[in-house]
């Protein structure tokens, strides 16, 4: 346990046992994550899938939504999961190091997405309308466990030291974050760049996509900070890449 919930520990699913299904592309991110997971959870022993992605409505508005309920074949116990995949920078000027991971605009938080899932998302099936559509499907909400899939991606602030940030994972740092006077340098202006749409978000950089200069990027780039979003970059230096986000604040 950390933080608080239980978190769910991924079966290993050989990426030969199964034939992938084609993401829908209209999906939003978050739904394109769980289509994602999904397919790995139902190419393995390990669970069965009772129930995904399933609204729950008061008087034709949505008040929540169940990401999973799913039976571990072995004990048959009932496992309600809620999926998470985030971008997190970590921003040292903050002094709590739980509340230093936050979202590329700050707009939201590695905790206070906990906290709402702890009081909000995990809470959904124990109401009246949460239990009588889990019944409906023939689920029993008295002995289901309660877990945590909480995946991510982090940037560390440009130019530091590899950060500390147990208990989470380590290896969930794959890029960096900076703002745009430390992008105008000779670390930068060499090399080639691509903006990846928000879909491309969670692969590693390639060399399919256009790369544009420094030159030609800086203007994309500006125009994004003058919305107040900040963009995530992929770099390509001689053979290598990186990622990375420029931010606005």
């Amino acid at each position: 346990m950390q933080f608080g919930v239980l978190q769910f520990q991924f079966p290993v699913v050989a990426a030969d046992s199964y034939v992938v299904s084609e993401i829908p592309e209209k999906l939003r991110l978050g739904h394109q994550m769980e289509f994602v997971c999904k397919q790995l959870l139902e190419a393995s022993n390990a669970y069965d899938v009772l129930l995904h992605n399933m609204p729950l409505r008061e008087e034709k508005r949505t008040i929540g939504e169940i990401d999973f309920i799913v039976q571990e074949t072995a004990t048959k116990q009932l496992i309600h999961i809620e999926l998470t995949y985030k971008f997190y920078l970590i921003d040292t000027d903050i002094k709590e190091p739980i509340h230093q991971l936050v979202g590329p605009n700050r707009r939201d938080a590695f905790y206070a997405k906990l906290v709402k899932i702890k009081n909000n998302q995990f809470s959904l099936i124990h109401t009246p309308i949460g239990r009588s559509a889990l019944l409906e499907k023939g689920i029993e909400t008295e002995n289901i466990m309660q877990q945590v899939c909480y995946k991510a991606q982090l940037f560390q602030p440009y130019s530091s030291d590899t950060l500390s940030i147990a208990p989470l994972n380590k290896n969930c740092i794959i890029g960096y974050w900076l703002r745009l006077a430390a992008f105008h340098t000779a670390d930068f202006t060499p090399h080639t760049f691509y903006i990846p749409t928000k879909s491309e978000w969670v692969l590693h950089p390639m060399d399919t996509v256009a790369f544009r200069s420094h030159e030609e990027i800086v203007i994309a780039i500006t125009e994004r900070l003058k919305n107040n979003s900040a963009p995530m970059v992929w770099m390509k230096k001689n053979n290598t890449f990186e990622k990375f986000f420029v931010v606005w604040w």
